[in-house]
């Protein structure tokens, strides 16, 4: 009757953590969803906003949103729902971290080599980022178990499964991880040597341009912790499932739904709402508000006659040229 009890306690608390690490993923996933739509809005809205660098911002906002779309759409309560459901969320998770390469290497070439070529790469981003995603989301399935319900039904059986799980998700990551860092460093390095021969010749006006590049290059030297932020804790429990199968750790398992599921949200903020993005709002805003409104927003002044000082626009003026 003991024995009963306490198997039947343990249930209990395993559903409830259950319905909490849902309620987690889902209000993540949700944020991510509106942060990663609203950009895809922008990009369909402002026609202004459709540049090659900008693409780029859409294609990794469009694999948010579904992935986001998809986590979501858990608790499938049939095999082939559950089938379809992580095929799709895994294949649109790995898009989103491929494009932000795709994005780590037009800034490189543009900045560091000074190439004018980088619209000539599109078909090849397209067939790197959706072939690979579709390559490592075919090998998982390979080790899974469908038909099991729950937010994530995809499971892997014994250590085949989850070797690879590691290899066709969390290997591309952190590759992308050392790339995107290594190619920022890169950047980071040219514009500070850029910087010191500024400096060196007493010309003001190269000083205050590389001023304004430094500034804007410090915001995105963070973008690479974007990734490390999302999926540090994710990393860390799957090797932890990995190394020590069946004792689950609660509180990394929030920490991995909750953050891995709000990388939409971060890429959409860090990759999204530049100042171009800003300037396009302020401007309809200005077009079509009251003048009433108006005057109780005077930041609309300051994003109409704000200066492109964001590395994206080294990105397009470079392509242009």
């Amino acid at each position: 009757m003991a024995a009963s009890a306490a198997a039947a306690a343990a249930v209990s608390q395993a559903l409830r953590d259950r319905d909490v690490l849902d309620a987690v993923g889902t209000s993540a996933a949700a944020l991510s969803l509106a942060g990663s739509s609203f950009i895809v809005l922008c990009y369909l809205l402002f026609r202004e906003l459709r540049k090659f660098s900008f693409k780029l911002v859409y294609f990794l906002a469009v694999s948010d949103m579904f992935c986001s779309l998809f986590t979501i759409m858990g608790g499938p309560s049939n095999a082939f729902y559950c089938f379809a459901h992580d095929y799709s969320a895994h294949f649109f998770c790995v898009a989103s971290f491929l494009w932000t390469t795709t994005i780590a290497f037009t800034l490189h070439r543009t900045v560091v080599k000074h190439k004018t070529d980088v619209e000539e790469f599109g078909s090849i981003f397209h067939l790197y980022v959706w072939g690979t995603s579709l390559a490592t989301t075919v090998l998982r399935s390979i080790g899974s178990d469908y038909g099991r319900p729950g937010t994530w039904c995809w499971i892997q059986q014994g250590s085949m499964g989850k070797v690879l799980h590691l290899v066709t998700f969390y290997l591309p990551l952190w590759g992308a991880i050392l790339y995107n860092g290594y190619t920022y460093f890169q950047v980071n390095r040219m514009i500070n040597n850029a910087t010191r021969m500024a400096v060196g010749i007493s010309d003001r006006s190269i000083q205050s341009d590389m001023r304004a590049d430094k500034k804007a290059f410090n915001r995105w030297g963070y973008y690479p912790l974007i990734l490390i932020g999302s999926w540090a804790f994710a990393t860390i429990n799957r090797v932890h499932d990995f190394a020590n199968p069946g004792h689950k750790i609660f509180w990394l398992s929030i920490l991995d739904v909750g953050f891995a599921g709000l990388m939409g949200l971060f890429n959409s903020i860090a990759y999204g709402l530049n100042s171009s993005v800003r300037r396009a709002i302020a401007e309809r805003l200005d077009m079509y508000l009251p003048e009433r409104f108006k005057r109780s927003l005077p930041t609309l002044t300051r994003f109409k006659s704000q200066q492109e000082n964001e590395l994206t626009s080294l990105i397009v003026d470079a392509s242009n040229t």
